[in-house]
């Protein structure tokens, strides 16, 4: 223990004792200033009489002139001038004269605060586990019981900047001073310093600190009592780690975002430097591959964090991490081990080989822990940290903590792992379900775009179509599955299937919807009780005629489509939604519209519009606004399409199907269009419109088949329709032939024998014609065929 002190004999300890110089013969030679205002007797009254009248006894007290004075303090009482007594605690000092002596009289109440202080001040000097500073106004140190190698505490006479970070020191004089000046004690104030030198130690200390004052009450500096919280603050620091751990890693279902918050969590309050390295086969969902040893083990960068945000030099984000050679420590890794090791080791390895290549070893990196991060006893990846600031090494206890957190981070990018997987088959799935994303026929453009839902969720039952029909028609479809995940692909897939089966029947929309809820009210029966009511889906159908030039939409609960015309305006058409499919028991209102060269027709779900509050039609609105944009800037189809579906901002929380058309309308020319009355001379008339209109075409190879066709056809609604009967011929990427007549009656195709007189039209067509068929209007049918353009 070290001591130092500073006196002032006016105003310190000096100032109540009372002092008189007695001669051989027991007379007061000299008398003080202290003496005379403790007893009220002046130096004139009291030198030259007996020492002994000081005393309330008259008697001189004992050894007081004896030949060897009695050094020893010892209590009396002396008389005051106005007669009363005053306690006192007395000692005589011998001088260089024999025969004078000095008498020291202190009151005794002042002896007895005097004495008690000393022993406090004795027994906290003595403490080794909590420290002492005594500090003067000026904060330099005046005595202390604290070396200053263990705790930031300067030598004597310094203050704390000489031990302290500046920015430490500047902080803990701030707060003793306000001690200083305003005298409110700062109790168990917890003051995290580093120290200065080598090496750097940090330490939590709890400050209790006071300010003294001395006898006049004037502050004379600050009394400081330490305490050394190191300990406690580093284990509330872990706690901390393992706390943020807990709730910062796996909130994500996206591995690479899960070892960004891995990255995250130990920088700065474990390491300086942390990066996570996964094996490839993690990224795609797979299980990782069974390693041992050296080698390339197919890990690649999926995180790295560091305190000044960069990695220069290192191994960054994305990119293969390089083989490793074949050493202890990797296979402690390999085993489930953490590993800690110093930068000379990392360096040096067995036998001279480095453990690790350069470009994964921070340039100013002192201490390294590595983690495995395991499940199954397969090797997912690795979890590194580097100290590169902080002198102090990983210890056993980090190494522990860390082995928690990768603990906790296997199960979570596990997790991301089976999810990762899991959503790639039913993306697959979906897409291997959908259309092709892009069609171009002779009537219609179309471009298709399927976006999966993100941030976690499952994929839905998001789909849209582009069916091709007789006469150059197109059936255009999208709709919505409720629910999410293979269930809802699955059925999204039997839905798909059915469209196209009734479109192919060539039902107007309102009908096919009708058809469709018949179909998902069975298969909401089929299902068990509990899922019933998830059963269901939203659709609309758009049928687009391009001789006719008219498009006719029906709704199921779905959003409108929206149509942008020759000014580039869009906007949402006049559809009147049923109910969605399942429901039953309401019909479905079709709506039709003009639609001219290069019209633009959305058909959405509603993943695709961002809306608060559940607001659909402001949210119909605002893409429609999108759409005008788009259109006004010459933007392509397929370029509108990706700017429609592409993310911003949030994850999206369900899927996005969208279908894009552009109307293309056939030439007036490309269209022969003929009346004729149910007379059988009108057959003759029939072959020779039909054979002038491929005259004018150039299409005179298909002369004789187009002739026979139209014969058969005609003479078959002269003999069972009666007329009047209609003949078009339409020429687009195939050649169609259509007859109408007013009659419902299902044409049947069937094989005649020998003996019958009749029977082989329709097998004639049917042999003659690429396909025919036949569609039904509010009065009457169409038989129609196609035929293969010559080359």
């Amino acid at each position: 223990m070290t001591t130092r002190g500073k006196r002032d004999d006016a105003d310190g300890v000096l100032a109540d004792v009372a002092a008189a110089l007695i001669d051989e013969w027991g007379t007061v030679a000299h008398w003080s200033r202290a003496a005379a205002q403790l007893l009220g007797r002046s130096s004139a009254a009291v030198c030259g009489h007996p020492v002994a009248q000081l005393f309330a006894d008259s008697a001189v007290p004992d050894g007081l002139l004896a030949p060897v004075p009695r050094t020893a303090g010892w209590p009396a009482l002396m008389r005051h001038e106005s007669g009363h007594s005053v306690a006192v605690h007395c000692r005589v000092l011998p001088l260089e004269s024999a025969a004078l002596r000095l008498l020291l009289a202190v009151p005794a109440d002042r002896a007895e605060e005097s004495e008690q202080g000393a022993a406090l001040l004795r027994a906290l000097l003595a403490q080794d586990r909590i420290g002492l500073v005594l500090r003067d106004a000026d904060l330099t140190v005046l005595r202390t019981n604290l070396p200053s190698v263990e705790v930031p505490t300067p030598p004597l006479g310094t203050r704390l900047a000489d031990v302290m970070e500046p920015t430490d020191a500047d902080r803990a004089e701030a707060r003793l001073r306000t001690v200083l000046e305003t005298g409110e004690p700062r109790v168990a104030d917890e003051q995290h310093v580093r120290t200065v030198g080598h090496p750097v130690r940090e330490r939590s200390l709890s400050v209790t600190a006071v300010r003294t004052t001395d006898r006049d009450g004037r502050p004379s500096g600050v009394a400081v009592l330490l305490t050394d919280a190191t300990a406690q603050w580093l284990a509330a620091r872990r706690l901390r780690l393992r706390h943020r751990a807990a709730v910062c890693i796996g909130r994500s279902l996206d591995v690479r975002d899960t070892a960004e918050d891995i990255a995250e969590v130990l920088v700065p309050g474990l390491a300086d430097v942390a990066a996570v390295d996964l094996a490839e086969a993690v990224l795609v969902g797979d299980e990782p591959p069974k390693a041992r040893g050296g080698g390339d083990l197919h890990l690649r960068r999926m995180a790295l964090q560091t305190t000044d945000g960069s990695s220069l030099g290192l191994v960054r984000p994305g990119a293969v991490i390089p083989p490793f050679p074949d050493q202890p420590q990797l296979l402690l890794l390999q085993e489930g081990r953490t590993v800690v090791m110093d930068r000379a080791t990392v360096e040096r390895g067995v036998e001279g080989v480095p453990l690790m290549s350069r470009d994964l070893i921070p340039e100013d990196g002192r201490s390294l822990v590595i983690a495995p991060m395991t499940a199954r006893g397969l090797v997912l990846g690795f979890i590194t940290a580097w100290r590169t600031d902080r002198e102090e090494p990983f210890d056993q206890q980090d190494a522990d903590l860390l082995t928690e957190i990768a603990a906790h981070s296997s199960l979570s990018v596990d997790n991301a792992r089976r999810y990762t997987r899991e959503h790639r088959a039913a993306v697959t799935l979906q897409r291997r379900l959908l259309p092709a994303a892009s069609t171009c026929g002779p009537a219609l453009e179309t471009v298709g775009r399927y976006l999966p839902a993100a941030g976690g969720a499952e994929i839905g039952g998001d789909w849209f179509d582009a069916i091709p029909l007789p006469s150059l028609r197109v059936a255009m479809v999208v709709g919505d599955v409720i629910g999410h995940g293979l269930h809802a692909a699955a059925t999204m897939g039997r839905l798909r299937t059915a469209v196209q089966t009734l479109a192919d029947l060539e039902l107007p929309p309102d009908e096919l919807l009708t058809r469709l809820d018949e179909l998902v009210a069975r298969l909401a029966a089929e299902a068990a009780p509990a899922d019933r009511d998830a059963v269901g889906a939203t659709c609309l159908v758009a049928l687009y005629d391009p001789v006719a030039e008219q498009c006719t939409v029906a709704s199921a609960g779905h959003p409108p489509p929206i149509m942008a015309g020759a000014d580039g305006v869009a906007r949402p058409l006049p559809v009147q939604p049923g109910p969605p499919l399942g429901v039953g028991g309401l019909p479905f209102e079709p709506a039709t519209v003009r639609m001219t060269a290069d019209d633009w027709l959305a058909l959405y779900t509603d993943g695709l519009l961002t809306r608060p509050a559940d607001d659909v039609e402001a949210a119909v609105l605002r893409l429609a606004d999108r759409i005008t944009a788009l259109r006004r800037s010459g933007s392509t189809l397929e370029a509108a399409g990706r700017a429609l579906t592409e993310q911003t901002g949030l994850p999206a929380p369900d899927d996005t199907a969208l279908l894009l058309a552009r109307v293309r309308p056939l030439p007036r020319d490309a269209i022969g269009q003929w009346e004729f009355p149910a007379d059988p001379e009108t057959v003759a008339d029939a072959r020779a419109a039909a054979s002038g209109r491929l005259a004018l075409w150039g299409l005179t190879d298909l002369d004789f088949t187009v002739e026979l066709i139209v014969s058969e056809l005609v003479t078959n609604a002269i003999r069972y329709a009666g007329g009047p009967i209609g003949l078009r011929l339409i020429r687009g990427d195939v050649l169609v032939c259509e007859v109408s007549d007013p009659s419902n009656t299902q044409p049947r195709l069937r094989r005649a024998s020998l003996a019958d007189e009749g029977g082989r039209g329709l097998f004639l067509v049917a042999q003659l014609s690429t396909r025919w068929g036949s569609r039904y209007g509010r009065s009457g049918k169409t038989i129609w065929a196609e035929l293969a353009l010559p080359e």
